[in-house]
């Protein structure tokens, strides 16, 4: 036998094959089980669930968003719509290549680079089967121009929506509030179910704080798709709720005329009726078009409104704490009367100024040379500062907090609009609190001129007004009047929100004090006399000056040497008629210098529209 020559074994041979046969066939044997397994288990136990899916493939579920329910003025005026509006939307999973898309679609469309960041930011937020706003408010021509090429931009459609739409622009704007998209934030609270579909929510004012009202029920519909996800035909509809229509208690005369009135100055008028509460015009100055924000603001138009000196976007009637001055006088005389501590006829000597005993400080009154012998009429008439001062100083703090907190000073009206700010009514409490200091007795004095730490909104001065007007009536402020389900005709009328009345020990001292009021509009020597001339009416009211800085002793500054953001705020309170009044104001104007020439000239003119309409609606019916 040659070396490296090979033996054949047939016999082992055909064992080596036989193996092999038999693994082949028990692997296909093995591969066969686990088909027929997997097309049972594909065709009886799950056969339901994937029948289903492959139904998906073809019907879709389609949120439908509700119509926003309107806004009214108390006299019919709509202040909120709901108009026609085009948005190019995006659904990202039917998009392959989105960036070149996007970048594709601008040799057509205009998009700003704020727009594109805003897609960005909602793509996070949503889903990649939702859709996601990339442009809104389109223009006819736009519309057209993506209609002729839109086989381009598979997963990219024109919707036809409702956007909200502020006919009145500016002039509601600090009451009614605005919508905008919904954000991260807003998004997690929110129940998704109801918002989808939805991308807008309130943010601020009546828009905010009735958004469940005015939001609606979302619908649902099942839609039949082809391959590239069109709508074929709708399967199925489960059609949405409106929202309901919230009628105000703003009066767009009045609302106008205060507007008007403020020509154009910084500062903020809110009229109310004494007897229920209803907020008849509510002016922050100046304001802001509201419609600006409704599909996002533009970087630059919010930088220019934001960081304005005028704060146009700053709800000053509601959150703007301003020293009330002397508008205070008319609660401070109350207490003087209600403690025992001063009778009406009481005098108080005003040399001009005011010293503690032990101190070389003086406390000056705003008539250097004096008023003389001063009675509580006189003191409110003409406003004499050393009355209040040694009244204050009579009183002391703690019975001034007492009575002036029962006037609503210092604390939220409760009024039904968001971001209320409650002001400052200064305790020894609560310098000792936040400051960690005790409460010392020139404090007492300043506050009883309504400076110092004493600090008020316009809100409050005109509930207090109220209050004063009604004989001790509260009734909390309010902008809805009534709620309206159009769809089946129902009204519910908001109620009357009293709360309890401030009671006086004798009920003389608020005709007293009453009296010294009508004395400062309707007196031969009050200081808002030259607003009242021709009146055919008998009204109420209080000037104030609230100063913004400190003036050395023995010095003394003309107003024109003051820079215009320095001068003094003027303000004004005040109600009319004089017995069941029918309108409370309160009014400031920031840097007028002077209530009686600068805030009281507002209120003759609110009057004297309000109580004339009043009265023709009277005679109209009988």
């Amino acid at each position: 036998m040659k070396f490296g020559a090979v033996t054949k074994q047939p016999s082992r041979e055909v064992k080596v094959f036989t193996r092999r046969i038999w693994g082949a066939a028990l692997g296909m044997f093995v591969l066969t089980a686990v088909l027929i397994s997997r097309l049972i288990y594909l065709q009886l136990i799950y056969h339901d669930h994937y029948t289903t899916l492959s139904r998906e493939n073809r019907l879709k579920i389609l949120p439908i968003a509700p119509t926003r329910g309107l806004i009214y003025s108390n006299d019919g005026v709509l202040l909120a719509d709901n108009r026609a509006s085009f948005a190019l939307e995006v659904i990202p999973e039917r998009v392959k290549h989105l960036r070149d898309s996007i970048d594709d679609l601008r040799q057509f469309i205009a998009l700003e680079p704020e727009q594109i960041e805003r897609f960005e930011a909602e793509l996070i937020q949503k889903r990649r089967f939702d859709e996601v706003t990339l442009k809104s408010n389109l223009t006819e021509e736009e519309v057209a121009i993506f209609a002729v090429n839109r086989h381009r931009f598979p997963g990219f459609e024109i919707a036809a929506r409702l956007a909200r739409y502020y006919p009145l622009g500016s002039q509601f704007a600090h009451v009614i509030g605005y919508v905008g998209r919904i954000n991260t934030e807003e998004l997690n609270r929110i129940d998704p179910a109801n918002y989808s579909g939805t991308t807008h929510i309130g943010k601020e004012g009546v828009e905010k704080a009735r958004e469940e009202l005015l939001h609606g029920k979302a619908g649902y519909q099942q839609v039949e798709v082809n391959a590239q996800g069109r709508i074929l035909r709708v399967v199925e509809r489960d059609p949405p709720v409106s929202g309901l229509d919230i009628h105000l208690t703003i009066d767009t005369q009045l609302q106008a005329a205060a507007i008007k009135a403020m020509a154009g100055r910084k500062g903020a008028v809110v009229a109310m009726e004494p007897s229920t509460g209803a907020v008849l015009a509510f002016v922050s100055n100046p304001a802001f078009d509201p419609n600006e924000f409704v599909n996002g603001i533009s970087s630059k138009l919010y930088s220019v409104l934001r960081d304005s000196p005028d704060r146009p976007l700053f709800n000053r009637a509601l959150q703007g704490l301003y020293p009330p001055g002397s508008t205070v006088k008319p609660l401070m005389a109350l207490a003087g009367l209600e403690y025992g501590v001063r009778k009406s006829t009481n005098t108080t000597w005003c040399p001009g100024w005011l010293r503690l005993a032990g101190q070389a400080h003086q406390y000056r009154c705003w008539q250097k040379s004096g008023h003389g012998a001063v009675a509580l009429s006189r003191s409110l008439a003409e406003s004499c500062d050393v009355y209040y001062y040694s009244l204050a100083k009579d009183l002391g703090i703690d019975r001034i907090h007492e009575m002036l907190s029962q006037f609503g000073l210092g604390k939220i009206t409760g009024i039904d609009l968001p971001g209320e700010i409650g002001g400052l009514l200064p305790s020894r409490e609560w310098k000792r609190r936040t400051r960690k200091l005790p409460w010392y007795p020139g404090e007492t004095l300043i506050n009883g001129i309504g400076q110092g730490f004493m600090l008020s909104t316009p809100l409050q001065l005109a509930q207090f007004a109220a209050v004063v007007g009604s004989r001790g009536a509260v009734h909390v402020p309010h902008v809805v009047a009534n709620i309206e389900d159009p769809t089946v005709g129902r009204t519910e009328v908001m109620g009357v929100d009293s709360r309890a009345s401030v009671q006086l020990g004798d009920d003389k001292n608020w005709e007293l004090v009453i009296e010294g009021m009508h004395e400062v509009v309707q007196g031969a020597r009050g200081t808002a006399r030259a607003t009242a001339v021709g009146a055919e009416y008998q009204y109420a009211g209080k000037t104030g000056t609230a100063q913004l800085f400190k003036i050395a002793q023995n010095k003394s500054i003309e107003a024109k040497d003051v820079l215009k953001h320095l001068r003094d705020h003027a303000l004004f309170v005040a109600f009319a008629p004089l017995q069941k009044p029918q309108l409370a104001l309160g009014i400031i104007v920031e840097n007028g210098e002077s209530g009686s020439k600068a805030a009281a000239p507002i209120a003759r003119t609110l009057f004297d529209l309000y109580l004339d309409v009043a009265q023709g609606e009277l005679d109209a019916n009988g």
